[in-house]
């Protein structure tokens, strides 16, 4: 046994021996490689998958379905909002059905399924209405989840009294709507009219006007009526110029901020947005007469009249008998002989036409005459106020600086200059507190994994190949060598001892200095056996 050890350990440092510099590292670095890669693992498998089992939960929600968990001694992980709760994958499936069937979770929701379970004969009015007003609460936070855009809702109510007395108006509900919008999403008026309708809807005597909506920013989710339908009281006039203000400074502020936020992100600017509109309608009526030709300053000819007369020839003179006479003229100067002449007139009459235009003037009473924008940019580091240069905020000036230009009246703007410019606009850098954080969803295997255990087996694979040939190749040149180099025994000397005596002693000595040319000698004895 010893004699085998030995001969892999020669055989071991013989052939490392043999090898090269670059086939040492080469081998090294393998060996190394595969141990980190098992390493790597293992560590990662051992390592639990955690899926979310439910997610947008409140906090009691969370805590109860911990507390089961826990109870079960099932390993779960909870997020940092509190709102999801994770388990390993394997029990995702599982977990869900079991906790459904236990009624888990239970955190005093109130739908109408609480009337048909405990509801009973010595329920009081009170009571009653305290469960019906709740159950309203739940079913319509329900609804609102079912909207594309809204991960929770919170629904808070208040139902008038019923009194005895006859009234002459009867009282309305109120209701206040808290609704928790997913990262990014930006409720539209065909949505937030929608909702309207449907809290309305859903409450007695609840009129729109009663409603308030807003979402996890505190922004108020109005709903925008028609212009004109108002009526004609100074109120109406105020809510309705009020309304078309916050419609421009909200279409305003969501473009900027669907800009800048594709530029830094959605949840590193801040935009606010300022107007001053002119309410006033003009109304006016124009009478305008223009040539056709503006630079002779003519119109069009519709008419022309030339008259020409030429008279060319003689001309009769005055001539008679001197004295008078009963047809004669006293005193008339008699000429002799004729007297040769001509005469030309031109007479030409133009009738011009001009361009009549006449028009009726109506101006838009809703042009901006004055806006400013303040924007608060949040760094990408936000412990390192430098991380946000100072050119990025120039080009971010720059931007709204042509935003104003568009957006207020360019009779306006033109006597503006670039002090007047800068003066309506505020850009600043500042981190933000009180941030809403989401959670990405758990990802499962990442692709890479299996290209590393591909290339993994790759290099298995050549390296058993690679060792495989050189062991045949070294076994070749070990049994030529046994061929070709026949072991010799060296001559026993002569001494006193017998001939056997001193050939065991022989073999012994070369058994134990030389095992390797001892088990070549005994294979060659073998052999010629």
């Amino acid at each position: 046994m010893n004699d085998t050890v030995t001969g892999y350990k020669n055989k071991t440092i013989e052939f490392w021996q043999s090898r090269t510099k670059k086939q040492k590292g080469l081998f090294i670095g393998s060996i190394a490689f595969i141990i980190v890669i098992f390493l790597a693992f293992s560590i990662l498998g051992s390592r639990t998958n955690y899926v979310p089992l439910y997610s947008n939960l409140t906090i009691q929600e969370t805590g109860e379905i911990k507390a089961t968990l826990d109870s079960q001694g099932v390993a779960s992980e909870v997020s940092s909002d509190g709102t999801s709760i994770s388990v390993s994958e394997a029990l995702v499936d599982d977990l869900k059905v079991s906790l459904a069937a236990e009624g888990v979770p239970q955190t005093g929701r109130i739908d109408y399924a609480t009337f048909r379970d405990n509801m009973g004969f010595g329920t009081t009015d009170n009571e009653f209405e305290l469960l019906e007003r709740a159950a309203i609460q739940t079913s319509l936070e329900d609804l609102i989840r079912n909207v594309d855009g809204v991960q929770a809702s919170q629904v808070m109510i208040t139902l008038p009294e019923e009194s005895v007395w006859l009234g002459d108006e009867p009282e309305q509900a109120t209701a206040s709507v808290l609704l928790q919008l997913e990262a990014g999403h930006s409720m539209d008026e065909n949505q937030i009219r929608a909702l309207y309708h449907l809290v309305s809807r859903s409450v007695p005597d609840l009129p729109v006007e009663n409603i308030v909506m807003m979402d996890q920013l505190s922004r108020y989710l109005e709903l925008q009526d028609s212009p004109g339908s108002g009526g004609d009281s100074a109120l109406s006039v105020y809510e309705e110029h009020r309304n078309i203000q916050r419609d421009i400074e909200r279409d305003i502020q969501q473009q900027v901020q669907q800009m800048l936020g594709t530029m830094m992100g959605q949840d590193k600017v801040l935009v606010s947005i300022s107007t001053d509109l002119d309410f006033t309608q003009e109304n006016r009526q124009e009478e305008l007469v223009e040539p056709v030709d503006e630079e002779n300053m003519e119109g069009l000819a519709i008419s022309v009249e030339r008259i020409t007369e030429t008279y060319t020839g003689g001309e009769l003179v005055d001539g008679g008998v001197a004295g008078t006479g009963e047809e004669d003229i006293p005193a008339y100067q008699g000429v002799n002989g004729v007297v040769q002449g001509d005469s030309e007139r031109l007479e030409e009459r133009i009738n011009n036409e001009v361009n009549r235009i006449s028009k009726d003037i109506v101006e838009s009473p809703y042009q901006i005459k004055d806006i400013g924008i303040q924007v608060m940019v949040e760094p990408p580091d936000p412990e390192d106020p430098n991380s946000l240069p100072q050119e990025r905020l120039d080009d971010i000036q720059q931007i709204l600086g042509q935003i104003v230009k568009t957006s207020v009246d360019s009779d306006l703007t033109a006597e503006w200059g670039p002090e007047e410019l800068e003066e309506r606009i505020f850009v600043a850098s500042q981190p933000f507190f009180g941030k809403v954080e989401f959670e990405e969803p758990a990802e499962g295997i990442p692709f890479w994994y299996y290209i590393v255990g591909a290339l993994i087996a790759v290099v298995l694979l050549l390296i058993f190949l690679l060792f495989r040939g050189r062991k045949t190749e070294e076994e070749v040149k070990e049994v030529s060598m046994e061929d070709s180099n026949p072991y010799e025994v060296p001559p026993i000397d002569s001494g006193p001892d017998s001939e056997e005596k001193a050939r065991r002693k022989q073999l012994e000595k070369l058994a134990k200095d030389k095992p390797e040319e001892f088990s070549k000698l005994v294979r060659t004895w073998l052999s010629e056996d």
